[in-house]
């Protein structure tokens, strides 16, 4: 275990044995980190604050500062991080409001580049990479395996679907469907991840069916409700258009179109 000499850490915070904590690093009273976990130096982890095990938080990153909304009145909201996620340097992650569910949720397996901004209330899933300055509205929802290109920019309460991807300095400002990837400003549909669920191990079958959704959805000439129908149908033959069928049912922005 090395833990610098210049560090403070906050008798009260709850840290595994093994943790490493680099050189003037500050960790917070209501702080709790899992074993196996390295802070580097000149990291700030304040608040109430939760992170897993065998996570790697790279210099001048602020993890757990309270939320950018003038709403916030001082409770105690949290942040809550799972495992085996990179966050590189100076990365910003802010906790939750009581407006919203009160928790901003980091997953597992996650790869969040320098200088990514996580706002409060967001909700990230797994194995998610965020590219170098990519930068998270309040109350976002990021699923599972999404790409995020460098320097896009996600408004509040915009939902992005699992195997979603944006290219490099994409706006998103409507909700981005499961499968799809989107680029510009402002953003719009260039078609579906293919190569990312090759990388998954989806079948060939399987990408045909979501290529095949996507034409529906965006080439068919289908206006959103029509489109919602029609690949509603097509999920009760193919399981992988579920999740895409349950994310446009539950829609409220729109989508990116």
């Amino acid at each position: 275990m090395m833990r610098h000499p210049t560090a403070i850490i906050h008798p009260n915070a709850k840290l595994a044995d093994d943790v490493e904590v680099g050189a003037y690093s500050v960790i917070g009273e209501h702080v709790e980190i899992g074993a196996e976990s390295w802070i580097g130096p000149h990291v700030v982890v304040e608040g109430h604050t939760r992170i897993g095990k065998n996570n790697r938080i790279f210099q001048f990153c602020s993890v757990g500062a309270i939320p950018q909304d003038k709403k916030y009145a001082g409770e105690p909201t949290r942040l809550e991080i799972g495992d085996n996620n990179t966050i590189r340097e100076f990365c910003t992650l802010n906790t939750g409001t009581v407006q919203d569910v009160g928790v901003t949720r980091i997953g597992n397996d996650n790869w969040i580049m320098a200088y990514v901004h996580v706002a409060h209330d967001c909700q990230i899933g797994s194995h998610t990479i965020m590219a170098n300055g990519a930068t998270l509205g309040g109350h976002v929802h990021v699923g599972d395996w999404v790409f995020l290109g460098g320097l896009s920019g996600v408004h509040q309460f915009v939902r992005i679907g699992a195997h979603a991807m944006t290219g490099f300095q994409t706006r998103l400002s409507q909700d981005l469907p499961p499968y799809v990837t989107a680029a510009d400003n402002p953003a719009a549909a260039h078609g579906i991840n293919s190569e990312g669920l090759k990388r998954r191990g989806f079948s060939s079958d399987s990408i045909m069916a979501i290529k095949h959704a996507y034409k529906t959805l965006y080439k068919s000439g289908l206006n959103l409700d029509e489109a919602k129908t029609a690949i509603q149908s097509q999920a009760a033959e193919h399981a992988e258009l579920q999740i895409l069928a349950e994310f446009l049912a539950a829609t409220t922005r729109g989508i990116v179109r």
